[in-house]
Parts: C-alpha cells; structure tokens; sequence
C-alpha cells in the first residue's frame, strides 16, 4: 500500500497568505475608544455631580452647560415612547459597536482614517449604552443656541449633546469624507 502524501500549499503561496493576513488589523485603534469612553464618562458624571436636572450654567452668549436626560435618540427620537426604546437602543449600540470592531480587525493597516473613523464611532455608541443601561437615560449637556442656529437649522436651539455624541457625529462624517474621496474602496 503506498501512502499518499498530503500536499502542503509552496512555500511563497504560504507566506503570501501570511503577509496578507498581517496587513490586516487595526485594533490597537481601540484606545481611541476606549478615551472616548473615559472622557465621556468623567463629564457626565461631572454633570450629575454638580448640577441639578435642567440647570443652566451660561458659558458664552450662545453657550451653556445644561444637565438634560434623554431617554430617546438622537434629538430625542423616541424619547416618550414608554421605555421600551431604552433596550432597543441598547441592542442597537452593542449590534452596531460588534459590527464596527470586526470591520475594525479587518481594516488594512494603512487605513488609519477609516481606524479613527470606526473608533470614535464605537467608543461615543458605548459610552451612550453605559448611560442608557446604568441610568435609563443618556445624560447631555452641551447646549448651543442663538440666532446662528436659526438662520442654518430653521431653530434657535440645538439639542443638547454630550462627549460620545460627538465622537459618533466625527467619526461618521470622516467616514462620510472618506467615502467621497475614495469612492472604489
């Protein structure tokens, strides 16, 4: 009886798998996050500590710190939906944040924009969930207004925000940016 040798793949097919394998991966990125986390966290809890429910602390004429809760999404999208929406949400950031962070594993190495991108994104989307399973609330406090905001958004006051709020809204654009540069990608 003759053995049937198993073939291995030649040797440079091997290390093309190989190189190309490790020009993948981008999640030392999650530091980026993992700020975005922390620094969210240290100012809504700088908010909840020091200031009391819908307090206003004026900053500039169209500037203030204002402690709001919002139960909602984005502008308060379903906020009086009877709670329900805060673990729909809830699943929406842990499903949206699981999806960003394999995109993330699999981003080529010189992608560092789309990096940035998907790590902002996914620190603002967790620290959101922290508020929204910890507090059944998010907690904002950033408030714009003046009649800026008129003339560009038909409203003189824009909804208030909040640290993770931004990271989400940066990373989207740079993603929008991106995909306008580079539409074949």
């Amino acid at each position: 009886m003759s053995k049937k040798k198993k073939q291995n793949p030649p040797k440079n097919e091997a290390k093309m798998v190989e190189a190309e394998q490790s020009e993948l991966g981008m999640s030392h990125w999650l530091w980026l996050s993992g700020f975005v986390i922390a620094l969210d966290y240290v100012t809504k809890l700088i908010t909840i500590k020091t200031m009391t429910l819908h307090e206003r602390i004026e900053i500039l004429p169209f500037f203030n710190f204002t402690r709001a809760h919002n139960t909602g999404a984005a502008f308060s999208f379903l906020a009086n939906a009877g709670g329900w929406q805060r673990w729909m949400f809830a699943a929406i950031s842990i499903g949206v944040s699981i999806a960003l962070v394999i995109w993330l594993r699999k981003t080529p190495k010189n992608d560092r924009w789309m990096a940035c991108c998907l790590a902002l994104i996914v620190g603002g989307a967790l620290g959101n969930l922290y508020d929204r399973l910890v507090y059944g609330y998010v907690v904002d406090f950033l408030d714009f207004h003046g009649s800026i905001f008129g003339l560009i958004l038909g409203y003189n006051h824009f909804p208030a925000f909040n640290v993770a709020d931004i990271a989400i809204s940066v990373g989207a654009f740079m993603m929008a940016v991106d995909v306008i540069r580079n539409p074949h990608k």
